[in-house]
């Protein structure tokens, strides 16, 4: 969507698959207003749905499948002389400008001369796609009517028939499709992905600013509504209204945030009675993990995964791991002094 609002492309439609309604919502209060201008433009949400009729009792069934199913709506899309349409995959995390890429395709079939294929045997598809609106339409409805990936089968039978051509990448690209693709292009944004003036847009959440008291942040990002004191960040993003308390130790860490704030006396009140509330307790150590929402941390943890686990299935204690990746669950209770 950044990237899109970046390249001043203002018609968007985003096709989204089945249990999509927090995606939708996010795109709904993110999109709409908030100071992004689409002038004469729109981002309409195209869901999933199941219609009368054996091939409408499917969910989308790959990338093309997901356009041919809404391919009345690309027809309207040419009524009104759209010249071009661009496919994109939601979950990459990359920066482009896509009018360099719909202006500035490579003339050579596959963007290679003979000398540069030699050093780069291997390239791989972004997932990312241009069409004329008319090929797009026959090739969907008429020509391909049963094929349902781009990558795998239209775009490999087109090039028999129209001229295919393909954009050499060589910027910051990630598939998101993994726990640990996940974890690196997201501490990624921490480095090297950061640009002023091309930025990420995400919805406002209208929080008061983070409160840092006496803390040493090193390559972090830090949300709104955060509260901080006395503790160690490095090369990590804290989410929304984080509570980091005395003494923690937060190190190549995603922390999701929550979604409500216990008061300074709620938070007493539950630790007189020896509950853990919502955030990260006083001298906790945590490394190489992943924090989803609403967790609930003790004082005195240690979360390192000491023995190097790969791999672990441990929901009754609060955590899974994956590819080494401590990963604590959303309103998990990870009690006083337990050590992972």
């Amino acid at each position: 969507m950044s990237n899109c609002i970046n390249s001043n492309i203002n018609k968007i439609f985003v096709l989204t698959q089945f249990n999509s309604a927090s995606l939708n919502r996010h795109i709904a209060r993110t999109y709409f207003g908030n100071g992004i201008n689409f002038g004469e433009g729109f981002v309409e949400v195209l869901a999933a749905t199941q219609t009368p009729g054996e091939a409408g009792m499917n969910w989308f069934q790959g990338t093309a499948d997901a356009v041919r199913q809404f391919i009345w709506v690309f027809e309207d899309a040419k009524n009104r002389d759209v010249e071009n349409v661009l496919i994109l995959c939601g979950d990459h995390l990359y920066r482009m400008d896509y009018t360099d890429f719909v202006q500035q395709t490579d003339t050579t079939l596959l963007g290679l001369s003979p000398q540069d294929a030699m050093k780069s045997p291997y390239v791989a598809s972004m997932g990312v796609y241009v069409f004329k609106t008319e090929i797009l339409l026959n090739l969907l409805r008429w020509r391909y009517p049963t094929s349902n990936d781009f990558g795998s089968e239209i775009i490999p039978a087109a090039v028999r028939e129209h001229k295919v051509q393909a954009y050499m990448f060589r910027e910051y690209w990630e598939d998101i499709g993994t726990i640990k693709s996940f974890y690196d292009a997201n501490l990624a944004l921490t480095e090297e992905f950061y640009d002023p003036k091309t930025p990420i847009f995400t919805s406002p959440r209208f929080l008061p600013p983070t409160k840092i008291d006496k803390c040493r942040i090193v390559d972090a990002i830090i949300s709104h509504g955060c509260f901080l004191r006395e503790c160690s960040v490095q090369h990590s993003i804290v989410g929304e209204r984080s509570r980091l308390d005395y003494g923690v130790e937060l190190k190549d860490a995603i922390m999701m945030g929550a979604d409500y704030y216990q008061t300074e006396t709620e938070i007493a009140s539950l630790l007189a009675e020896g509950k853990v509330p919502v955030g990260i307790g006083r001298n906790t150590k945590i490394r190489n993990c992943i924090i989803d929402k609403n967790a609930k941390i003790g004082k005195d943890a240690v979360i390192v995964n000491k023995d190097g686990v790969r791999e672990a299935d441990r929901p009754e204690e609060g955590f899974y791991i994956r590819e080494g990746i401590t990963i604590i669950l959303e309103k998990a209770t990870i009690q006083d002094g337990m050590v992972i």
